[in-house]
């Protein structure tokens, strides 16, 4: 087997000639062909520009048609993409072009019109991902712009298949510098070799036989954080599938509709997507009075949950052969319920750094509670001196990463001596292979007599408790005693509590009653002091994890 991703690419881009690939929602569609079209025009482009082989070209712009075209333009190239969240601050931008060292820049007009080139002085042309026009740039450029169709076509008198052909990678070669999102620091530029590439597209092909080309995708995540690009675009397009683009954040209410009209067969999400289809469509019918009386017997209890299983079917398109959510944890409750209706769910687990997976097991196989197990060409050390005992988990194989971007001293203390990586969360490993998170490294609080205390197992039991949205569990000093204590930072539902004309000293008075539940579940080593209600929702990353560092630090 040939372990070259973009010979996958260009392979798929072949077969699939005259099928759909990407279509914005609601919006345009790409065939395979439009988009073979569409790279080579930008490869023109680049060469004006004179983008070598290696050159870092920079890619900003909401999920869309032409961001995945643009993306994959800069990898058949044979240059270094370095894809930036769209919602990233003007200044986040700027830093980061420069940092990556991106002599072009692809941007959404949504983000073009808010940057200043004058403050990127590497990057010597500016393509807009809407149209492909060109600013700040040399004039051969500009006049490759103008003359863009002519060129192609002198070049490609009759464009087909056998026009295709891309660069030729090493697998160790750089292919993506992904700057991460920073839940527990600030953004570091992850090197992604192709060899991660190739290894995490052919293990989604190998193991979820179930897709075919032609199927339906819906990508709802960022295409620039892995997880997304990954499993959503990289799978998508090698498969031969049909790729269908959000055009907003993604509610409840637009995803339903999506998956309505699109019946994907595979859905990629994060658990707040999936969490708050059930809490706001679900958990209500369940709270009824009646719909409470019925579930206390076995018969209708059964019949219940079987409508609902279907009712929740129908919410995601009714053709879907699994769910696989990732990114974060699942609240234990919601997933609970789901497996207890047969939902078509699965956990996977993985990091930026591993371009991104690193543990998956299909719905129907997949352990509660778990990750799954190791996925192919990975290996996982769980750094503990007893085997029932959690430690960091550190991972070695072909999807891991060469290093951060110029910056050797994050590298070095990503990797141990012996070359594991430390992936910075803590977790075991059953009999029978499954991955079981049990927190993170960074994230451990120690306790006074030092026990080890996880804020997620926490957290997870005071978000399911009345009028809590979401918290945060914090170490603090205690002024008095100058002992460390535990505090609870808790966003409630302001609204519900409005609703029902609850002022915030009752809200108050609720929260502490929540803590003293708490605490009777939790051990004595891990209870909470105190409570600090805040007005807004915490800072979070793509991947819709908490910016646990911000918080702790202010604090």
């Amino acid at each position: 087997m040939e372990k070259r991703f973009l010979a996958l690419i260009e392979k798929s881009i072949k077969i699939h000639w005259n099928m759909p690939v990407f279509s914005d929602y609601e919006g345009d569609t790409f065939f395979y062909r439009d988009m073979a079209k569409e790279i080579e025009k930008l490869h023109i482009l680049f060469r004006e520009a004179d983008i070598r082989k290696g050159d870092k070209i920079a890619i900003v712009g909401r999920n869309s048609a032409r961001w995945g075209i643009g993306f994959f333009a800069i990898l058949t190239y044979g240059a270094v993409a370095v894809p930036l969240l769209h919602d990233f601050t003007p200044e986040n931008i700027h830093n980061l072009v420069n940092h990556s060292e991106a002599k072009v820049l692809l941007a959404a007009q949504h983000n073009r019109k808010s940057l200043r080139p004058e403050v990127m002085p590497e990057v010597n042309t500016f393509v807009s991902l809407d149209d492909l026009s060109v600013t700040n740039c040399p004039d051969a450029v500009m006049e490759a712009y103008k003359n863009l169709e002519t060129l192609f076509q002198q070049k490609y008198p009759a464009f087909s298949p056998d026009d295709v052909h891309y660069h030729e990678e090493e697998p160790d070669e750089l292919a993506i510098i992904n700057y991460t999102s920073g839940t527990t620091g600030f953004s570091k530029g992850v090197m992604l070799p192709y060899r991660s590439l190739w290894s995490n597209t052919q293990y989604a092909f190998d193991k979820l036989p179930f897709i075919k080309d032609g199927d339906n995708f819906v990508c709802m995540l960022p295409m620039a954080h892995m997880y997304g690009l990954a499993f959503e675009v990289l799978n998508g397009v090698n498969k031969g599938c049909h790729i269908h683009f959000l055009p907003r954040i993604p509610s409840p209410n637009i995803v339903v509709e999506s998956f309505k009209n699109i019946r994907p067969t595979l859905i990629i999400a994060v658990p707040i997507i999936i969490e708050k289809i059930i809490r706001s469509r679900i958990f209500p019918v369940l709270e009824k009075p009646l719909i409470k009386l019925l579930y206390k017997f076995p018969l209708t209890k059964q019949l219940i949950k079987k409508k609902i299983s279907k009712q929740l079917n129908a919410a995601f398109g009714n053709d879907f052969v699994e769910i696989i959510i990732g990114g974060a944890a699942i609240n234990k409750e919601v997933e609970t319920f789901l497996l207890s209706i047969g939902f078509r769910y699965t956990v996977g687990y993985g990091m930026t750094e591993c371009g991104p997976l690193i543990a998956y097991e299909q719905w129907d196989t997949f352990k509660q509670g778990s990750v799954g197990r190791i996925v192919d060409r990975m290996n996982v050390l769980i750094d503990s001196p007893n085997s029932d005992r959690a430690g960091e988990i550190l991972v070695r194989g072909m999807n891991t990463m060469l290093g951060y971007y110029k910056n050797p001293e994050a590298t070095t203390e990503a990797f141990t001596d012996d070359g594991w990586l430390r992936t910075g969360d803590l977790g075991i490993i059953d009999d029978d292979g499954f991955l079981f998170i049990r927190g993170r490294n960074k994230t451990m609080l120690l306790g006074s007599n030092g026990q080890n205390i996880y804020p997620e197992e926490i957290e997870s039991i005071l978000n399911n408790m009345p009028y809590v949205i979401e918290s945060l569990i914090v170490s603090q000093e205690d002024k008095d005693t100058h002992k460390q204590v535990l505090i609870a930072l808790i966003y409630p539902k302001w609204e519900l509590a409005k609703k029902y004309g609850v002022t915030k000293e009752t809200l108050r008075d609720i929260m502490y009653r929540n803590i003293a539940a708490l605490n009777r579940q939790i051990p004595y080593y891990s209870k909470i002091s105190s409570v600090e209600l805040r007005e807004h929702e915490f800072e979070k990353t793509p991947k819709q994890s908490i910016r646990r560092f911000i918080y702790q630090s202010d604090e």
